[in-house]
């Protein structure tokens, strides 16, 4: 353990956090906001300090399967990977100097606490929360899908696009993007999947167009159901949507610079 924490504590130190907090990180990372929450609250980490690894995880959650998702609707899945992680990290290292990081100070909820129970119970909850996410999936993509069809048939895609234009104009993004955009913002990549694959393999976004939405929607993506999940551990909703929203449209902004640059040519003295 102590070798350990030797070799990870100089990379937690850059985030302003504790050893022990590598561990919902990574859980987070590989899996998703509900098992990052499942290891944090059961370790002695500040108000501050959960809030970093909050900041952190719904920037950098769930990587393998919404790198995959983005991987089939445009965008090389290591590069969407690496910019979340990037952008994850100085986001928090940011945020990390206007907190008050005090290590001595341990908190928590008081779900803090680990309950023993039967392995029966234990595998018949897991089985039932994974029943109904399921079928919470499988509803919201139909629901999605039978929307969108819907509204091309009757021509309100346009008018739904309008609407969202001054937010993605905002975010820096194209107005075509406002139907994948939203069902990101709404609904995350994972639960969104079909709709934002289906829709960016249609061929109406061009390659800049999309990358700039991914990068976008990566790092600011289910904005209603997973920092509520936050909220209720009792953190700032400050912190848990303005740092990624602008860490998002700064993000887009640069890419969109590099790409003006490529375009135009560099001069070689510069």
């Amino acid at each position: 353990m102590e070798k350990g924490q030797f070799i990870i504590q100089p990379v937690m130190d850059w985030l302003s956090l504790p050893a022990v907090a590598a561990l919902p990180l990574m859980i987070g990372m590989l899996t998703g906001i509900y098992g990052g929450i499942a290891a944090m609250v059961v370790l002695p980490l500040t108000t501050e300090q959960m809030t970093l690894v909050a900041i952190f995880l719904l920037m950098a959650h769930n990587l393998i399967q919404e790198g995959v998702i983005q991987g089939k609707s445009g965008i090389n899945p290591a590069k969407a990977t690496v910019f979340r992680l990037i952008c994850a990290t100085l986001t928090v290292m940011v945020v990390a100097a206007f907190l008050d990081i005090n290590p001595s100070a341990p908190a928590g909820p008081a779900a803090a606490q680990v309950i023993r129970q039967p392995f029966s119970l234990m595998l018949w909850k897991w089985a039932v929360a994974s029943s109904k996410l399921c079928l919470k999936i499988f509803f919201i993509i139909m629901t999605i899908l039978i929307t969108l069809e819907v509204f091309k048939r009757i021509g309100w895609i346009e008018h739904v696009v309008r609407l969202c234009r001054p937010v993605l104009k905002g975010l820096g993004l194209s107005e075509k993007t406002g139907i994948l955009w939203m069902t990101a913002a709404l609904f995350g990549l994972a639960y969104g999947a079909a709709v934002i694959v289906e829709e960016a393999n249609a061929g109406h976004l061009g390659k800049e167009e999309l990358e700039a939405l991914h990068l976008s929607i990566g790092i600011n993506h289910s904005l209603i159901e997973d920092p509520a999940l936050f909220l209720a551990l009792g953190l700032s909703a400050f912190w848990l949507w303005i740092p990624r929203l602008i860490t998002a449209v700064i993000a887009v902004r640069l890419l969109s610079f590099c790409h003006l640059l490529l375009r135009k040519g560099l001069p070689a003295e510069q």
